[in-house]
């Protein structure tokens, strides 16, 4: 029995000194990106020596058993492996914050890391959005509105057509702010602009967003005044698999989409493959439209110093459109309920209609614009490499629309001024094209209206270099080249006669003979010539812009502090060769250069590891926009006398908290904007075209905004945001009238100034002062909440509300006066609106491949709102024309498979 005892006792101390050995610990933390701060979706979790192992979910979040005294191992594509030995003790342990380095040698687009803002280092204000929640969020929205919950943006779909969505950055347009692939500028090299439909299918190939609000940190010649919006698409993935999926929604929405990756092989090569098709009706009447996305990617990885990737992305597709010109008054939409029937009447598209008793829109877009990246990685050594992106876009499309002469030339918009017109209308509301026809049949002078095409090809090349490496321990220094040269091709082609047998162009034909502009050597044959279909009238140019620029940067790190101090310097020229208004000696212009410059720099401090601090400031000098270059640039090579480089200020001051629970983000900016140059053209009552330029206007944008994420529970995340601006033009804008020839004219009849001497007399002036600025909401504000209930599982809510959005307006050469300046009055302020998005996904697993159903609802409510409109003579919203209401309730579902 003493014996028996004793070997009991012998055990249970044994037992109980081996339970305390081999004690499991509970260890919970967060992998993610040392660079951006974001979250690592799927990261793998092992026990270092077992099989032991969990993924991180779509916050990068992970919980994982361990044997005290053991090792976790952590791994994640495109990210170099890292261990955590657990030498706490306890039941549980909480390891916060795990940051992974990014491989340098593995494959990734080579050109991100000139472009992306670090967390807790870059002095900017910033807002990253991962593709989980732009796969959760977007459904059959416009790829911009994906944004719309960022502070200080403003997104709408304007005219509501696909594609031809709008975004704005604290109050500026998409020309004044830089939008970028993988670094690489996208903005038209002629007016700075971005069309979203040629970039529709971005939204399939987007790995992230990364949203730099004023200077930014792009390392680019020319940075942006509002900000930055930089998409990094999906690179050559060193791992295997692909996914396919199927979406449906309202209005004939139905969009297939596969991908595959065929996993790094041992040779040190890799492709990605990606193919989608999007079609459907319109959710506007009239706005059928059908769009592709195809994405290539192919990488070879020579040695630990090499990489070399080539990667092509394009989205063709063609739309029917409701252009912005057919918004509305708001009682005129009241007035044509009666041709909607049950539908809303904001669906109402004042050019849809029937031709020959098949439906017809005349106002159309078709264009394909890919972009080809040639990019090398060069390791140089261990603290130096060289980054290079070789590039290419080829653009090729056009804008179908209704002209005529200059009786009939605006028939074709479907309303003027915010009114129907009813000339050409049927009962039930739609354009009555049969009408056109028969007018054009029964004439005996050729067709009144006509259908044509305004091309809009291009060709642009250029290359981003960029240097970096390490001076000492704590300084980082970047430099590099910013070149880029475009050719864009504009022709209007006569397309469609509409039942007559030619067209007289007498509106601006007479422009180009040698009666009325001898210096060209014009043909007076051109008077009265009849046109048929596929004949070139009213433009037929190349512009050409050549761009060079440099840009460094230098970057202090040490402990608690970084800090920056950047510049850049660029030389923009504009040319052009017009085959239409000059004669074949004469057809190139002279080429004008204007040198730019840019210096920005700040400092972010660390108080401790929960709350950090930054300050930024810069001063830009930009060269003015190609169409101001010239007096008009559509037919003229005489040049803008009062082109002037324009120059921005900005100041920017900000706080951040970090911790798992709980992060915020409060910033407050001021930008101060000089010699905006402004634009306005029209006709003198002999037909001839006029433009007026105007310089001396100023603008000031300040604001604050503040975001935060909240994750109270495991399960559930609330996010939200809020954004105060106060946006006001300054100063007074002047300028003279100029014909297509250069002459400068007295008024808008036409009457050419002879006393030049006397020439002060004839400026146009528009008093600016104090004006607030229109197109965008200035308080914004969205709150957001999530909840996974159960495993695979989540479901979201978001709510967003815009104020204080004043009706936009353009200058306007018929208002502004000589002598005294014309005052501008305040513009109307449109209602504020918030709305409901809700958004619900589920995951399983069938058989052996990972499905996912998810769905979206937005506007769940059905709410009417008034998205933009333009202001009117009296500045209320009885004035207010081109009212355009946001779309109502719109749904989506999608089944997608991974494997």
């Amino acid at each position: 029995m003493k014996k028996h005892l004793i070997h009991f006792l012998l055990v249970a101390v044994l037992s109980i000194f081996s339970a305390a050995a081999f004690a499991q610990t509970t260890v919970r933390g967060q992998l993610v990106d040392s660079e951006t701060g974001e979250p690592l979706v799927g990261a793998a979790v092992m026990v270092e020596g077992t099989s032991q192992g969990t993924v991180t979910d779509i916050d990068g979040y992970f919980k994982q058993s361990v044997a005290q005294g053991g090792t976790l191992l952590f791994k994640y594509v495109g990210f170099k492996d890292l261990k955590k030995k657990i030498t706490q003790k306890g039941a549980s342990v909480d390891l916060g914050a795990i940051k992974m380095e990014p491989d340098a040698v593995m494959l990734a687009d080579v050109t991100i890391t000139s472009s992306i803002a670090v967390a807790r280092k870059t002095p900017v204000a910033v807002s990253t959005i991962d593709p989980v929640f732009i796969e959760e969020k977007l459904g059959t929205q416009e790829f911009p509105e994906i944004l719309k919950s960022t502070p200080g943006i403003y997104a709408t779909k304007d005219g509501g057509g696909f594609g031809d969505s709008k975004i704005n950055i604290r109050g500026f347009k998409s020309e004044n702010s830089a939008m970028m692939v993988n670094g690489v500028p996208m903005n038209g090299m002629e007016n700075n602009k971005v069309y979203w439909s040629n970039w529709s299918g971005l939204s399939d190939v987007t790995r992230s967003i990364q949203v730099q609000r004023g200077l930014g940190a792009a390392k680019v010649a020319s940075p942006a005044v509002g900000g930055s919006i930089n998409i990094i698409t999906k690179t050559t993935e060193a791992k295997k698999g692909g996914s396919v999926s199927y979406a449906m929604g309202n209005d004939g929405y139905n969009k297939i989409l596969f991908n595959l990756s065929s996993g790094l092989s041992k040779d040190g090569w890799a492709f990605s493959l990606l193919g989608a098709k999007t079609w459907g009706d319109g959710y506007i009447q009239g706005t059928e439209f059908e769009g592709y996305t195809w994405f290539v990617s192919i990488a070879k990885r020579f040695n630990d110093n090499h990489q070399l990737s080539l990667t092509a992305f394009g989205a063709p597709q063609w739309h029917n459109q409701r252009s912005n010109q057919n918004g509305l008054s708001i009682k005129e939409w009241q007035r044509v309920k009666q041709y909607m029937g049950e539908d809303s009447p904001y669906k109402y598209n004042s050019t849809f209609g029937y031709r020959h008793g098949q439906s017809y829109n005349s106002s159309k877009n078709s264009y394909h614009k890919p972009q080809i990246s040639l990019n090398h990685l060069w390791q140089i050594d261990q603290k130096s490499s060289l980054s290079t992106a070789l590039y290419v876009s080829i653009g090729r499309g056009d804008g179908y629309r209704g002209t005529g002469d200059s009786t009939y030339s605006n028939s074709w918009y479907g309303s003027t001024n915010g009114l129907v017109n009813t000339q050409f209308r049927r009962p039930d509301g739609t354009f009555d094209y049969d009408a056109v026809e028969t007018m054009n049949a029964e004439s005996t002078n050729g067709s009144k209206m006509v259908m044509s095409k305004m091309m809009n090809n291009h060709l642009w090349y250029g290359l981003l270099s960029t240097y970096t490496t390490k001076l000492g321990e704590n300084f980082d220094f970047y430099g590099g080249i910013d070149f880029r040269y475009y050719k864009g091709l504009h022709q209007d082609i006569l397309t469609d006669l509409f039942g007559g047998t030619y067209f007289i162009d007498s509106y601006n034909r007479k422009n180009v003979t040698a009666e009325n502009n001898p210096a060209v050597g014009g043909n007076s044959s051109y008077i009265n010539q009849k046109l048929n279909v596929g004949d070139v009238l009213r433009r037929d140019y190349d512009g050409f812009v050549m761009y060079e620029g440099v840009f460094a940067q230098l970057e202090y790190n040490q402990d608690k502090l970084s800090a920056f101090v950047s510049g850049g310097a660029s030389n923009t020229g504009y040319w052009r060769y017009d085959r239409m208004y000059y004669s074949k000696d004469k057809a190139k212009s002279s080429t004008k250069n204007y040198l730019g410059g840019n210096i920005k720099g700040g400092a972010n401090y660390n108080l401790t590891e929960n709350h950090n601090i930054f300050v930024n400031a810069g001063y830009i000098n930009r060269a003015p926009m190609f169409d101001t270059s010239f007096i008009n640039s559509q037919t003229s090579h005489d040049r803008n006398p009062d082109a002037k480089n324009e120059k921005i200020m900005s100041f920017e001051v900000g706080y951040g908290y970090r911790s798992r629970f709980f992060t915020a983000n409060l910033n407050g900016y001021y930008t101060r904007w000089m010699d905006k140059a402004l634009y306005d053209s029209g006709t003198t009552q002999d037909g001839l075209r006029w433009a007026m330029n105007m310089t001396g206007a100023n603008a000031d944008h300040w604001g604050v905004e503040l975001d935060f994420v909240a994750k109270p529970l495991n399960w559930l995340d609330v996010t939200g945001m809020f954004s105060w601006g106060d946006w006001r033009w300054g100063g007074v804008a002047s300028g003279y009238l100029f014909d297509s020839q250069g002459q400068m004219l007295k008024n808008t009849r036409g009457d050419v100034v002879t006393d030049m001497a006397n020439a002060e007399q004839y400026q146009y002036q528009i008093d600016m002062d104090n004006v607030s600025v229109g197109g965008s909401a200035q308080t914004t504000a969205a709150l957001g909440l999530g909840v996974r209930p159960v495993k695979g599982l989540r479901l979201g809510v978001d709510w967003n509300f815009f104020s204080r959005n004043f009706a936009d307006y353009d200058i306007n050469a018929n208002v502004a006066t000589q002598n005294e300046p014309y005052v501008i009055g305040s513009p109307w302020k449109i209602p504020s609106y918030s709305t409901f998005d809700l958004s619900a996904g589920y995951t399983f697993d069938f058989g052996k491949i990972r499905a996912t159903l998810s769905g979206n609802v937005n506007n769940v409510l059905d709410q009417e709102y008034i998205a933009d409109a333009r202001d009117g003579s009296t500045h209320d919203w009885e004035s207010a024309t081109r009212v355009l209401y946001g779309f109502g309730r719109t749904y989506s579902v999608r089944l997608k498979f991974n494997f």
